[in-house]
């Protein structure tokens, strides 16, 4: 056996230790390194010191080498991408040789330890030729102590990294395989009579108001705390009356440092006590709320890689977006990302680097987590997790992996997490008995089976025991609401259930960020873009935010759904709900404006009282004066943040909410004549002249096209083929969308998918038979049946326009016929314009895109946006865009300007490309604008739901087939 296929830790690592702010001698091995990759393991003395490497590449350390050039990035989700043997892998076997060849200062003595911070997957080290030692474990820390072979001068040091090992079978997270030396590479002087270790113990009672401090590290050891007045030898206890708590919403730290004759380690030390009371989960005496989601480190042009300035960024725009929390999905991150947590205030579950999800596949047979040969691997993988992240206040709890069935293993690393650190709870997901763990954890579970959980009402287990316990444990949802795409829907149910059920402490959306890598041509790459063997396609982008952290439309709805205080307009007042944990309302204030027709008349503020968390209040309204007739006026309250902090400015918006304040009974087109003023002409095919009947319409003959107002219309079909001189391309009636992520998904392995359903129904081949065309009075009557080939499942479609004015207005009824065994994707009508259009504006909701259950954050408003802004970019092309309620919009740009309104509203989406090119498009670069904008307007549309992560789409927003009628203008 191959000392990579060893099943165990690897060899010659030294014991694990907290990760540490230190005046003891560092020196950045970070750079420039010689490379090479091989595609099998091939001993050729590299390790030698003389041996020579100048016809090698260069490669930045750190860096994922696939990210360079040097092989390809590959994804999978579940699958293992090389034959399943534990502990064995194939002979083809990416390896990379790195060497590096760095000068020590003479005035360097002492002992020393070389510490990599991140290897994916094995690494086996030598230093002068000197052999330090193997490493497994990729998101983890491994130190070899360097003392008996570093010297002053010249030092050469020789890494050889394995893309695969034994430890790659503990390492099969949904994520890309990125081999290389992807994190920090630091020589470290340890100086005798310095630091070992610290572990800091920092409590609060939360009845007292006191501290409780005690750090343990190495005797003699004095700990100061300036700011409290502290100084303490190690292992002493001491009691510090009025200490500020740490938590996410108010991360008070305190500077500390530990000092021995040799060495000054500095710490950022959090008060903060976590607990479990009957059932709750507590920190500092209160409940907690997740907010959450789970991250992975990805950079779109580094890989693994991810530089500080970014980790930074990452967080500033999850607090601006109402985030808590942060489960490290599926392995430690990058320890500086815990620092900032500390700083800026996150609730984290830190995750071992442990998943076995390819054995699912295999009905967990041979699963290493049930394997006593991988046992020394499990407990070295939590051990190295646990010391070098315990001093951080923002880790609440531990987790032993993810998706890795259950096993021996894993209750052996429960068992000795638990006695290591009894102050932090544990986490699982994998074993439903929740035997070894102290939270009731799910992944994916649907609105009704979070709301038994919450009545504790959940499917009893077997073991009346185990039930009994598993039921008396606080419920978070370790996964949920799959984002991908457009979508998911759904969120405020989710959240309402927490605020109703005190055992349902919150979850991790899944997941944060999209997992795209840029090309050099400015485009993303998703999984089999790189020409895998296997891989999970799109699954890879299923992030809140594109992979240059640019918001997704749903991050929006995350924010809304997360709000910290809720905001209803009841009566002649504001009712304001405090949702925070900790936090009271003295950091806010409250604005308001009014809006009429989307233009503000009026706004100002409101005096918000200190409302305690978990209390609420009302705050008087002012006295309005009514609106004008015909404007429909919005009442917007938001509250904001009072003061800068650490994460974003005065002004801030965390809340809102909107209200009417009068009742809309005027015309959802104002201005505009409603009075019947139609004027039918028949073009005849000879093109001859005929005098318009005005008021009563001309008899129709077979064959000639028919003008009514200011529209033209195919004398055969009914469809509208002009309109003010604009040729218009018309299709009656929409079914179908380009499908979503979720759409192509289902959890359940009975079900089909809505894609696969929608086109074995045919909505996207719909085929049109014109029934009759007619006039009756000054009404122009088209009747359709709309079907698709193979099925009798069809829809009559009747069309009734009439003339206002120079504009066009429609009626437009459906009535299903035939059995319908399919869902609809929407009830809609699409009109092909010129391609001189640019901008479009519209009153309705906005800014950004609304579906019937993704809409929360949208408010009514006047916007405006280009055509090619008006869009989503999704990495993977998929129905986008629409903006819900509109009640009027303006197209403009040299071909002039056309006015479209609903009655009352509809949705809107605009386009410059069909919707059967946008589902044909796998790149958004395969999408080229046409000579037509495609403008569709929808009276209903399917809801986006999130069936990927099995939470089937709720009763309201499922469209099932039904009879419908709408009204629209046009001109």
């Amino acid at each position: 056996m191959t000392y990579y296929e060893d099943p165990g830790p690897g060899y010659g690592v030294l014991p694990a230790r907290a990760a540490v702010r230190t005046d003891a001698g560092r020196l950045s091995l970070n750079g420039q390194w010689r490379f090479r990759l091989a595609e099998t393991v091939a001993d050729d003395g590299f390790e030698k010191v003389d041996f020579d490497d100048s016809e090698w590449a260069y490669l930045p350390v750190p860096s994922s080498w696939p990210m360079h050039g040097h092989g390809r990035p590959a994804y999978t989700n579940q699958k293992y991408p090389f034959p399943v043997d534990p502990p064995y892998v194939p002979d083809e076997n990416p390896t990379g040789d790195h060497r590096l060849v760095f000068d020590l200062a003479a005035s360097w003595d002492g002992p020393s330890v070389l510490r990599f911070d991140g290897v994916d997957s094995c690494a086996r080290v030598w230093l002068n030729g000197v052999e330090l030692g193997v490493t497994r474990g990729s998101r983890l820390p491994s130190e070899f102590d360097v003392s008996a072979v570093l010297r002053p001068g010249q030092n050469v040091l020789a890494v050889r990294v394995h893309q695969w090992s034994s430890g790659s079978y503990l390492e099969d997270q949904d994520m890309w395989w990125l081999p290389g030396i992807f994190r920090d590479v630091t020589l470290i002087a340890r100086p005798a009579d310095g630091v070992d270790d610290v572990w800091v113990h920092a409590d609060y009672d939360h009845r007292t108001g006191a501290g409780t401090l005690r750090v343990e590290s190495v005797p003699g050891a004095v700990v100061r705390i300036a700011e409290l007045g502290v100084e303490a030898t190690a292992g002493q206890s001491v009691m510090i009356p009025g200490v500020e708590p740490w938590s996410a919403e108010a991360p008070r730290l305190y500077d500390a440092v530990v000092v021995t004759p040799g060495e000054t380690v500095s710490l950022r030390i959090g008060f903060r006590s976590v607990a479990i009371v009957d059932g709750v989960l507590t920190v500092n005496g209160r409940r907690v709320l997740f907010h959450g989601v789970n991250r992975h480190e990805h950079d779109p042009v580094l890989g693994r890689v991810v530089p500080t300035e970014r980790l930074r960024r990452e967080l500033l725009v999850m607090k601006q977006h109402n985030i808590n929390a942060i489960r490290t999905s599926h392995y430690p991150p990058d320890s500086r990302l815990l620092e900032l947590c500390d700083e800026l205030g996150f609730w984290v579950m830190d995750e071992c680097d442990y998943e076995t999800h390819g054995f699912f596949l295999l009905d967990w047979r041979g699963n290493p987590a049930d394997d006593p040969r991988f046992l020394d691997a499990s407990l070295d993988r939590m051990r190295r997790m646990v010391e070098r992240d315990k001093n951080h206040p923002c880790v609440v709890m531990w987790s032993l992996g993810n998706e890795a069935g259950v096993g021996a293993n894993l209750s052996a690393m429960a068992e000795w997490t638990r006695r290591r650190d009894p102050s932090r709870p544990l986490h699982y997901e994998g074993d439903l008995t929740c035997a070894d763990v102290d939270v009731y954890s799910r992944m994916y579970a649907s609105h009704a089976e979070v709301e038994a959980i919450g009545r504790r009402a959940e499917k009893p287990l077997d073991d009346p025991a185990l039930d009994a316990r598993r039921r008396a444990m606080p419920f978070v949802l370790c996964e949920y609401s799959h984002a991908g795409g457009n979508g998911p829907g759904g969120l405020p149910e989710y959240e309402e259930l927490f605020h109703t059920y005190e055992r349902c402490q919150g979850g991790f959306l899944w997941e944060w960020m999209e997992h795209g890598i840029l090309r050099p041509d400015g485009t993303y790459a998703y999984g089999g873009d790189f020409g895998e063997e296997l891989h999970d396609g799109t699954y890879v982008l299923d992030g809140l935010v594109f992979p240059d952290l640019t918001p997704q439309p749903v991050l929006a709805e995350v924010r809304k759904a997360f709000e910290p205080v809720h905001l209803s307009v009841v009566s002649d007042a504001v009712k304001i709900t405090n949702r925070y944990d900790v936090l009271d309302t003295t950091h806010l204030a409250l604005h308001w404006d009014l809006a009429d027709d989307g233009e503000v008349v009026a706004q100002g503020s409101l005096d918000l009282p200190v409302i305690a968390a978990g209390s609420e209040a009302t705050v008087k309204l002012p006295d309005f004066s009514a609106p004008p007739q015909n404007r429909e006026r919005w009442l917007t309250v938001r509250a904001v943040l009072a003061n800068d902090t650490p994460w974003a400015s005065a002004g801030h918006e965390v809340a809102f909410t909107q209200a009417q304040v009068t009742p809309n009974a005027h015309p959802a087109h104002p201005n505009l004549p409603r009075q019947p003023t139609s004027l039918w002409v028949r073009i005849p095919e000879s093109g001859a002249s005929t005098r318009a009947a005005v008021g009563q319409p001309t008899r129709l003959e077979d064959g000639g096209d028919v003008r009514l107002g200011a529209g033209r219309f195919c004398g055969r079909t009914g469809r509208l083929i002009s309109l003010s001189g604009w040729e218009v391309e018309h299709v009656p009636l929409e079914l179908w969308r380009a499908p979503t992520q979720h759409d192509a998904r289902t959890w359940d392995a009975t079900t089909l998918d809505r894609t696969t359903r929608w086109a074995n129904a045919g909505l996207d081949r719909l085929r049109y038979r014109t029934v009759s065309v007619e006039a009756a009075g000054d009404e122009f009557v088209v009747v359709t049946m709309v079907g698709a080939a193979a099925t009798d499942a069809r829809v009559l479609t009747t069309y009734r326009w009439r003339a206002e004015g120079d504009r066009l207005a429609a009626e437009v009824e459906v009535e299903p016929a035939g059995q319908w065994m399919v869902p609809w994707a929407r009830v809609g009508v699409t009109f092909g314009l010129p391609g001189g259009f640019q901008d479009v504006s519209w009153f309705g909701l906005g800014p950004g895109q609304a579906y019937p259950d993704s809409r929360a954050a949208a408010r009514i408003g006047r916007y405006t946006s280009t055509i090619d802004d008006y869009q989503v970019p999704f990495l993977y092309p998929q129905e986008n865009g629409s903006r819900a309620d509109v009640r009027w919009a303006e197209l403009s740009g040299r071909a002039g300007k056309i006015r479209l309104a609903g009655d009352p509203h509809l949705a809107l989406t605009v386009r410059r490309w069909t919707i059967a090119e946008l589902a044909a498009a796998a790149h958004p670069q395969d999408l080229v604008a046409g000579d037509k904008v495609w403008v569709t307007l929808d009276a209903l549309q399917h809801g986006l739901g999130s069936p990927t992560s099995g939470a089937p789409i709720l009763p309201p927003h499922d469209l099932q087939a039904c009879s419908h009628r709408f009204r629209f203008s046009l001109g």
